[in-house]
């Protein structure tokens, strides 16, 4: 499942976008597992498979496909968020010229704890806002402890400190000063994705709810029996088929772009 969207060329099983869909909506129903899967499989994958060279590809993707590595978004910081071009950490090109020195915190990473390379932005010379793939094995690269969460308490979030982390200029992401390409349309992706998922998860919540209702029996009568459960139950079909349906429709759309 971890190479469901990765083509067959790189070890995976190249299935389509459809599909993929198909696939988040079902594990969306699988708790805090879930997130630790879409976040390598999503956001954690897909720049390099979207925008990354023949060879970064090839080093990677396999890996990534067979969970021989493991992979994190590395985007959010203590001052920025969703204003993501305001990032504070820094790339500097070393005197020689291959590689650079990134210096930085990154907060809230999903599978922070144990993830082996990072999708990472810095700001090249400042101002270019540049994506890289960093080894979770470079000296400098630490991680903070687990953050204690009110719920997906099943699945990894760190902050992650980079102190003159050494990056060979060959991972470097796409283009000097246009992350931002790569940061903004992989969440898209990934905003897309975690609303299959939670689809995924509404479907199993209102099963378990259906079924509590006609076991639990009050006054003689199943619970499911009354009006008010009824219309409860009667309501979360609805927005669970309307959600479901928008998705759908909207994987097409990105399904035929795609084969176009």
């Amino acid at each position: 499942m971890l190479g469901a969207s990765i083509p067959e060329e790189y070890g995976g099983i190249g299935e389509d976008f459809n599909t993929n869909t198909g696939l988040a909506i079902e594990l969306g129903a699988s708790h805090s597992w879930s997130v630790s899967f879409a976040a390598h499989t999503g956001i954690g994958t897909l720049p390099i498979l979207y925008y990354g060279t023949v060879e970064q590809k090839k080093k990677y993707l396999p890996k990534l496909s067979s969970g021989e590595l493991k992979s994190a978004y590395c985007l959010t910081e203590p001052t920025s968020g969703s204003d993501a071009l305001s990032a504070k950490t820094t790339a500097v090109l070393s005197n020689d010229g291959k590689y650079y020195l990134l210096n930085g915190q990154k907060m809230w990473i999903t599978n922070g704890g144990f993830a082996d390379i990072l999708i990472t932005f810095a700001q090249v010379e400042g101002d270019k806002f540049t994506c890289f793939i960093i080894d979770a094995k470079s000296e400098g690269f630490n991680r903070g402890k687990e953050e204690n969460k009110m719920g997906i308490k099943g699945s990894s979030t760190r902050a992650l400190f980079l102190d003159n982390v050494k990056v060979p200029v060959e991972n470097i992401l796409g283009e000097i000063g246009k992350g931002h390409y790569i940061a903004f349309n992989i969440l898209n992706v990934g905003r897309f994705k975690l609303c299959a998922m939670t689809t995924g998860s509404a479907k199993k919540v209102a099963s378990v709810g259906i079924e509590y209702s006609i076991g639990r029996k009050q006054f003689g009568q199943p619970i499911s029996s009354f009006g008010a459960i009824k219309y409860k139950i009667a309501e979360q079909a609805i927005r669970i088929y309307a959600a479901e349906s928008a998705t759908y429709r909207v994987s097409d759309l990105i399904n035929t772009k795609i084969k176009s």
